[in-house]
């Protein structure tokens, strides 16, 4: 969650770390989805008027997101529209204002008389009075609704307020009724009748409005917004500038193809605004009920009819809108890249569109034109389906591709397509239609600011910023819980492989037990705990970021792990039993002795006698005791092996055991790193999970110095000293060592595995 990341499915946890393709969209995603007009097209007479030639004309729209402040060039606003209400401007910001359901909100500042007073007057820029404005309803329509305002007078408005600083006004003079004043005046003014909903056969939508200024309602009007490629084919007519109204020629149409083009290239997202004036006879009159029922209309009732309805269209204008991409997301499809995730972008835009944005964010290179020719691809969805199964599948291993005009149905078909590559594919979506997709996907990622409600029902996990980015952390933060995992699973398992083969050592070299059954209990529970818990806590690997995605039948403990805490495991075991043993051999007892430790007779009693007392006997007190009865020298053996005798070498091999524990929990704050690349500090959790149970082990250690007699006795431990504690450091620091080298082995054997796989995956090709 503090990666704006809600997981419903918490396996799918496991998943993220697994995922190869992530298909996502690109409005929202990979895009702010702040969308702004930046761009408007008309049709206007050439500038020499002996010929009947046409210019196609772009204006410039000044502003930034939602604030409808910011000139166009060339346009005089307000007044073009009031000198030239039959133009082509008029009507571009009537469809702007009317085939509309969104509308623009703006926030007065909040402050009480006394601190109007004492604040002086502010004055701020374009771009920061788009902090002012928000959106209701559809983004795109936003858009219009802002250029509506432009159009209409807006600027009229700011003027009055302050003329002589041009882009500059004064916020707190600014009613919030401005915002969206010129568009109400439209709604107002044109009565909507009937609706023409959008649907992705026509892709595009409209409305049916009646003129009602004078008081006498006049016929109907239909104007018409929606994708440029599909609503060109059923126009026939243009408007001009000047509101000459010419046929669209061959010559023409291609002359406004070409303008889409260069205006998808950079990109921009284009709708192209229509408006017909002939309508048929039922709705020239059509006057709709009080609660906006149509179905009192044969053609409006049945939705068949609406692409006939949207014919013989006069074309007005286009509108260039700025979708820019999201300034972090090329930095997280790099990553990607590098983490050898490939990303899809399956988009409605056009293909110029389309491919502009992939380079902008790094899914095709700067260089690369999205012909199909290079090893990145661009296809229309029709396009890709049209080609073979055979075809498909081959593409559909390419590095990177797009897919533009693609239907949320699509998006389902390629996910079955992708899992028979045996990929893990991760969907994003947020529409009620990319609900299947998301429930096929082996990761379902839904939008949580614009995804409904059965879209986020059907994911595995919601993007709380709708962001392209928090894909890439949640894929981060799902290989990172799984490493720590293994680094816990692991990290256990070496410490009980390293106890049992200190028992085992123990039991075939037959010398007395150096662990009893409540040191290993201490150990199980105290010490190997908080040290295992805290490693749950690691930070990402440096290289996290820079692996292959982890095949998904890949065990947490892979043959080499296996085979490398089977390794540290013995040595951990030779320590404990080596540093028991060795504790004897000083004493002067032989290891021939000591594996037969049961045979201890009167010939041991001597060395029993300095063993017992912690080797202050005099030489003469040994003599003495050496004439002492052989009933005296058997408990005297009893005492070296299984009683007193014994507390200080145990003492000895469980301090080692759990010295050496503690440094394994501190080399495992990576499993593969060099603990002299990630230093243990890098997880201050770890340090105190070593530290608390090592202080534990202490305090029982030397308790019965601090008055606890009791628990050194229950515990079978006696105080350690300094020439100990070298001989306890000599046998545990080397498992340092030993971790360190295997580690270095283990990252030896990846890299030639990935380079053999590289060389399979050329020789496939």
């Amino acid at each position: 969650a503090q990666r704006n990341v809600i997981v419903r499915n918490l396996p799918s946890v496991e998943t993220l770390g697994c995922t190869s393709v992530i298909c996502t969209d690109k409005t929202g995603t990979l895009t702010t989805n702040e969308m702004t007009a930046v761009s408007l097209v008309l049709v206007e007479k050439s500038a020499d008027k002996k010929k009947k030639e046409y210019a196609i004309a772009e204006h410039e729209v000044e502003g930034v997101s939602y604030a409808p402040v910011g000139s166009i060039d060339g346009v005089v606003q307000s007044e073009e529209v009031k000198a030239n209400p039959k133009g082509a401007i008029a009507d571009v910001a009537a469809v702007c204002a009317l085939c509309n359901d969104a509308k623009i909100l703006g926030h007065d500042e909040a402050e009480d008389e006394a601190t109007k007073r004492k604040k002086k007057r502010k004055k701020a820029s374009i771009e920061s009075m788009a902090k002012k404005f928000e959106r209701v309803g559809e983004p795109t329509e936003a858009a219009l609704c802002v250029l509506a305002e432009k159009l209409g007078g807006m600027s009229h408005y700011l003027d009055n307020i302050h003329p002589d600083k041009q882009g500059e006004i004064h916020l707190h003079v600014l009613p919030s009724v401005l915002a969206n004043a010129n568009v109400e005046e439209w709604r107002s003014s044109y009565p909507r009748q009937a609706t023409l909903e959008f649907n992705r056969d026509r892709k595009s939508m409209s409305v049916l409005c009646s003129p009602s200024s004078s008081g006498n309602r006049k016929k109907n009007r239909l104007y018409v917004k929606g994708a440029p490629n599909l609503l060109l084919e059923r126009c026939t007519h243009v408007k001009l500038r000047d509101g000459t109204v010419t046929k669209l020629t061959g010559p023409l149409r291609r002359a406004v193809q070409a303008k889409l083009t260069e205006l998808a290239t950079r990109p921009l997202r284009c709708l192209a605004l229509a408006v017909k004036d002939k309508l048929e006879p039922s709705l020239r009159n059509f006057e709709a009920t009080d609660d906006g029922d149509t179905t009192n209309n044969p053609l409006l009732s049945n939705p068949k009819n609406y692409r006939n309805i949207e014919s013989g269209l006069t074309l007005v204008g286009i509108v260039g809108i700025k979708d820019p991409a999201r300034p972090e997301v090329a930095d997280s499809i790099r990553r990607c890249t590098d983490a050898g995730i490939r990303v899809m972008m399956i988009t409605g835009d056009a293909k110029d569109t389309a491919v502009a944005i992939a380079r902008d964010v790094n899914i095709f290179s700067s260089d690369d034109d999205g012909n199909n020719s290079g090893e990145v691809k661009a296809y229309e969805g029709r396009e890709f389906f049209l080609k073979s199964r055979h075809e498909q599948l081959e593409l559909l291993k390419s590095d990177n591709i797009v897919f533009c005009r693609a239907e949320p149905s699509d998006k389902q078909v390629l996910v079955k397509m992708l899992q028979s590559l045996q990929e893990i594919p991760a969907m994003t979506g947020d529409g009620v239609n990319d609900a299947p997709a998301l429930q096929q996907a082996a990761i379902g990622v839904a939008m949580g600011i614009t995804g409904t409600e059965v879209s986020k029902e059907a994911a595995d996990m919601i993007l709380a910023d709708d962001n392209f980015s928090t894909i890439v952390a949640a894929v981060e933060e799902g290989r990172r819980i799984y490493s720590n995992m293994q680094a816990f699973i692991c990290f256990l398992i070496s410490c009980n492989i390293g106890e049992i083969c200190a028992i085992l050592l123990a039991t075939v070299a037959g010398v007395p037990e150096p662990l009893t059954a409540m040191h290993l209990l201490w150990v199980n529970l105290v010490t190997d705990g908080p040290p295992a818990t805290a490693l749950g806590f690691n930070p990402p690997a440096p290289d996290l970021m820079d692996q292959k995605p982890r095949p998904t039948d890949e065990p947490i403990l892979t043959k080499w792990l296996l085979t490398r805490y089977c390794l540290t495991g013995l040595y951990v075991g030779i320590a404990t039993v080596g540093v028991f043993v060795g504790h004897y051999m000083d004493q002067g007892i032989s290891i021939r002795h000591l594996m037969d430790w049961g045979g201890c007779g009167q010939d041991w009693v001597p060395t029993a006698i300095t063993m017992v007392n912690g080797g202050t006997e005099t030489g003469s007190t040994a003599a003495a005791a050496a004439a002492a009865s052989a009933s005296s020298a058997t408990m005297m053996c009893e005492d070296l092996f299984q009683g007193k005798g014994r507390m200080l070498p145990q003492t000895l091999s469980l301090t080692t055991l759990v010295c050496m524990e503690m440094l394994k929990a501190l080399s495992a704050v990576s499993v593969d790193a060099s603990l002299l690349r990630v230093g243990p500090f890098a997880n201050p959790w770890l340090i105190l999970g070593v530290s608390v149970p090592f202080a534990l082990h202490l305090l029982v250690v030397y308790s019965s110095q601090l008055g606890m007699g009791g628990l050194a006795e229950a515990f079978g431990m006696v105080p350690l000293t300094l020439d100990h504690w070298k001989s306890v450091l000599l046998w545990a620091l080397p498992i340092l060592i030993v971790e360190e080298v295997l580690k270095a082995v283990g990252r030896y054997l990846k890299v030639k595995e990935d380079e053999q796989a590289a060389a399979r995956g050329q020789q496939m090709e």
